[in-house]
């Protein structure tokens, strides 16, 4: 009997099914993917360290240093810092009078007097009955059964997560103790005469990833102590959380800076009133800042590790924030840092084709 060939759109139809079915498993499967994911980040981010550790020991005594120094780093981190936030936030939880009482002289009465707006009477009890308000309609706590059926819930949710969180560093354990052998995989399913191209692009990614990264978390490190110190000395009370939630969201750009700014604002209104000198203060306090990152951290740490324009960073930012959210925009950085290689080198093979020489010559012979 003699084969018959399969019909081309009959081909092309069970390979967009395959295609389809998989994204669609891929999709249901996300839950159990992003633990992978996690992992797979944080053992590319401490691989180096245990690979140096790794020449004078054994890879897996290298990956437990490495573990325990990170535990024991954040725990004497978490000693110093926790009594220190539970002071400031009892100095923020101490401000809600203060905004009521600010609202009901200076506001209403500005409102009240300028405008043809009448505003209520804020009082300090508004804040609990509007609590409760939101806790029963987006709740819906009808009688104690549906409470506990919510709080029990809320308790499995916790407990998932805290099972991600005993997952994610017995996952990167792994990735840790077999990525060189993984590594050697997938370079051997390269193909012969791409293998020498692709290694090198990878290795050029590698490497602006790395630089990228390195030198972000010193500017997000450096920046909040920057801004922390100078609230600090200025008297803010909440000046340590507004410094370290500026310095951590300047991984986005400018994102750190219009927290912080807005929210040192509001913080020293409430403290000290409309202040011009200490309010003069923390604006200068963030322009040092600012100039600091933009003309001192990013140029010695960062800078030219992405290789994009202002207006590019601002475009990866928008567009990874309405693509992924806030996870969009945490990573638009430095993908387009391993993007930007690629294109690099898309463009350089664009300028060996046939097609482009062929454009040169027609300009040379319109030249002539």
């Amino acid at each position: 009997m003699i084969n018959q060939p399969i019909d081309p759109f009959f081909r092309r139809l069970f390979i967009v099914v395959v295609l389809v079915v998989a994204l669609f498993l891929l999709y249901l499967m996300i839950p159990v993917i992003v633990p992978f994911i996690f992992a797979f980040m944080l053992a590319y981010l401490f691989n180096p360290l245990v690979k140096r550790l790794s020449k004078h020991l054994k890879r897996w005594i290298a990956i437990i240093i490495v573990y325990s120094t990170i535990t024991v780093g954040m725990a004497l981190l978490l000693w110093w810092l926790v009594p220190t936030l539970w002071h400031q936030l009892q100095a923020a939880w101490e401000y809600l009078p203060k905004i009521s009482s600010w609202y009901n002289q200076v506001v209403r009465e500005w409102f009240n007097s300028n405008t043809r707006f009448q505003l209520p009477v804020l009082e300090s009890k508004d804040f609990s009955e509007t609590l409760v308000e939101y806790m029963q309609t987006n709740y819906k706590f009808a009688d104690a059964s549906t409470m506990m059926s919510q709080v029990l819930t809320s308790s499995m949710n916790f407990i998932n997560s805290a099972g991600l969180i005993v997952l994610v560093p017995i996952l990167t354990f792994y990735f840790l103790f077999n990525w060189d052998q993984r590594l050697q995989t997938w370079k051997m399913a390269i193909p012969g005469a791409y293998c020498k191209q692709v290694i090198g692009i990878a290795k050029e990614c590698d490497q602006a990833l790395m630089a990228f990264i390195k030198g972000q978390l010193l500017v997000m490190v450096l920046l909040g102590a920057i801004y922390a110190i100078q609230l600090q000395l200025i008297g803010l009370e909440l000046g340590l959380i507004i410094g370290m939630v500026a310095g951590i969201a300047s991984f986005v750009p400018y994102l750190g800076f219009g927290i912080g700014f807005v929210a040192a604002i509001i913080a020293c209104l409430f403290q000290f009133g409309l202040d011009w000198t200490y309010l003069l203060l923390v604006v200068g306090a963030f322009l040092v800042g600012q100039a600091a990152e933009g003309y001192i951290l990013q140029p010695l740490l960062l800078g030219d590790k992405i290789g994009l324009s202002p207006l590019w960073v601002i475009f990866a930012v928008l567009a990874g924030a309405s693509l992924l959210g806030f996870v969009g925009m945490l990573i638009a950085l430095p993908v387009s840092a391993v993007l930007n290689v690629l294109f690099r080198h898309l463009y350089a093979y664009y300028r060996t084709t046939d097609f482009y020489k062929g454009r040169k010559q027609l300009l040379l012979f319109e030249k002539k």
